[in-house]
């Protein structure tokens, strides 16, 4: 019954990634803002509530993603910016994983300390 849940989730998660590309193949904007959407936060939310997880540790991971937003939007910075000064696309991209890893650590700690501390 695991493999069917897991099968299961991993074809939404796949459908949707597919979906917003094939969409932004037609509509840029369309595409982005499929993609932009919070999908995959609410659809984990649903599963964890679903399996019984306490209303504390779902709290605690809605929180965290807030503090983990804001280092995830450096890509979408950094990439564009480098590209726009003709870096070619792969060192670009790489440029702003990097720049994006970076700034995950510290959101990590931050998230570490204040949803831990109960202040989030």
């Amino acid at each position: 019954m695991i493999w069917v849940e897991l099968l299961l989730k991993g074809l939404i998660s796949g459908g949707l990634v597919v979906g917003a590309s094939e969409l932004a193949k037609r509509s840029v904007i369309f595409g982005a803002m499929v993609i932009s959407l919070p999908l995959m936060s609410i659809i984990s939310l649903i599963v964890l509530h679903r399996d019984g997880v306490k209303s504390e540790e779902i709290i605690a991971y809605s929180e965290s993603i807030l503090y983990l937003v804001l280092p995830s939007l450096t890509l979408f910075v950094v990439f564009p910016q480098l590209m726009r000064r003709d870096w070619d696309f792969w060192p670009a991209l790489g440029a702003g994983i990097l720049a994006t890893v970076a700034l995950y650590g510290i959101g990590i700690a931050i998230a570490t300390k204040f949803v831990t501390s109960g202040q989030a």
